[in-house]
């Protein structure tokens, strides 16, 4: 019965993704993309200096709000994960290497899809009792057609978001069986670690991820370059083959299966691993940076533009160049273990260290989603939605700890990520005019 049931998540999984979540992905990003003309792009050198004038400013925590940069951390936590070293393997392993380019594609259309949720989110946000903000798709949702229901919808799938299974039980997985431990343990720790930290709220979240995400990035890439400098004489060879199977037929599990149809694997897959490590169309980032201190809304919004330059085009990116340049990806192995695999061919400790990664990672992205499912509860209810969201994230993490497996974990958050990212795409149609691409007074 329980089998039967995950086979059905599977199943709705790829019909939400090859007919809801790739196409609207596409048409509203390339929508926004012309309408801005390409603002991601032709922007990008303003943005990255408004970024480095947030990143340098002195932090003041005696107003409203929190931080921008705290935001920015707390947003980049939950997008540089497990799934970036990870679940965006399964890409690549189903859909072949064409997936890498349309998951570049869809980060770049992707960018200004998350700039106008965490556009909408601050321009819409409601002072709450907690000296901060309350914004959202469940604000901003408030103002479109049908709104009212819309807005509690996405307020309910964002604390189902929230309690982000796939990667819990990944941690789990991976320090029990790469160190040994008590599996009990490890969940137990986890999840007091989780709850008393995401329960801090954004300031504290950001703070923590302020730390973890940097010594990641430093890290991972250090020994990443390493790896791809030493298969320099490949890289032209990998770069054609994710373009050339971008268009055509490649079977990357098997037996031929069709030029139209695999490529609309490789585009599904690439897709939607991008929209899941970027958080793309969730409403997950607007939550967060809506708590900003920062009143102008643009100055907040070119986060995401960062956020997903981060995680696609450096960690992302990275992590499928290991695995396509050392063959790892033909492997019949767990995608859980190829990037370390592809690692360890040049770094004898990587195996050690790999469950530390893995435990920093997941636990930062663990405690921003948390964060911003709390929030999302506590919208709801704003008397006893927190302590219900507390209750349910334990009881669904420790359930789901055993229950299933961990592809089964991921299929149910793409689920609720491909129902999020239609409802937000949504709208983010009907207030198109409200969202600005005018960076002229913000110098």
């Amino acid at each position: 019965m329980i089998d039967q049931l995950f086979e059905m998540l599977d199943a709705v999984e790829s019909v939400f993704w090859t007919y809801g979540g790739a196409p609207a992905l596409f048409i509203f990003g390339f929508y926004l993309s012309y309408k801005s003309r390409f603002f991601q792009i032709r922007q990008f050198p303003e943005v990255i200096k408004i970024f480095k004038a947030f990143a340098t400013e002195k932090q003041d925590d005696s107003s409203r709000g929190v931080s921008p940069i705290y935001a920015f951390f707390t947003s980049v936590g939950g997008c540089i994960g497990v799934g970036n070293i990870v679940s965006v393997c399964i890409a690549v392993k189903l859909g072949g290497p064409g997936a890498v380019f349309w998951m570049w594609i869809a980060a770049i259309l992707g960018m200004l899809v998350k700039y106008g949720e965490i556009y909408l989110g601050v321009k819409f946000r409601i002072k709450n009792n907690e000296n901060s903000y309350t914004g959202g798709p469940m604000i901003f949702l408030q103002h479109v057609p049908g709104g009212k229901i819309l807005s509690r919808i996405a307020a309910v799938l964002i604390c189902l978001y929230g309690i982000e299974l796939y990667i819990f039980r990944t941690v789990t997985e991976s320090l029990s069986v790469g160190w040994n431990l008590n599996e009990y343990a490890v969940i137990f720790m986890l999840l007091f670690l989780v709850v008393g930290i995401g329960q801090g709220g954004v300031k504290i979240v950001g703070r923590l991820c302020a730390v973890i995400i940097p010594v990641f990035l430093v890290g991972y890439t250090s020994m990443g370059m390493w790896v791809l400098i030493s298969n320099a004489a490949k890289m032209p060879a990998m770069l054609y083959s994710i373009f050339a199977h971008a268009f055509s037929a490649h079977a990357a599990i098997g037996a031929f299966v069709g030029t139209s149809s695999n490529v609309m694997l490789s585009v599904r897959h690439g897709v939607q691993r991008a929209c899941y490590t970027g958080d793309i169309g969730v409403g997950y980032a607007s939550v967060v940076h809506a708590e900003t201190k920062e009143a102008v809304p643009a100055k907040q919004a070119i986060f995401g533009i960062i956020d997903i330059f981060l995680d696609s085009f450096i960690v992302c990116t990275m992590s499928l160049f290991l695995i396509l340049l050392t063959d790892t990806w033909h492997q019949n192995i767990s995608e859980n273990i190829m990037v370390v695999q592809a690692l360890s061919q040049y770094f004898s400790f990587a195996y050690a260290v790999w469950p530390l990664f893995i435990f920093l990672l997941g636990y930062s992205t663990l405690i921003a989603f948390f964060a911003a499912g709390r929030r999302s509860a506590t919208f709801l209810s704003p008397r006893y939605g927190a302590q219900i969201f507390v209750v349910l994230a334990a009881c669904s993490f420790i359930l789901f700890s055993f229950v299933g497996t961990s592809n089964h974990c991921l299929s149910m958050m793409s689920i609720v990520g491909a129902s999020l990212l239609m409802i937000n795409l949504y709208g983010l149609f009907f207030l198109r005019n409200e969202i600005s691409f005018d960076l002229r007074s913000h110098k």
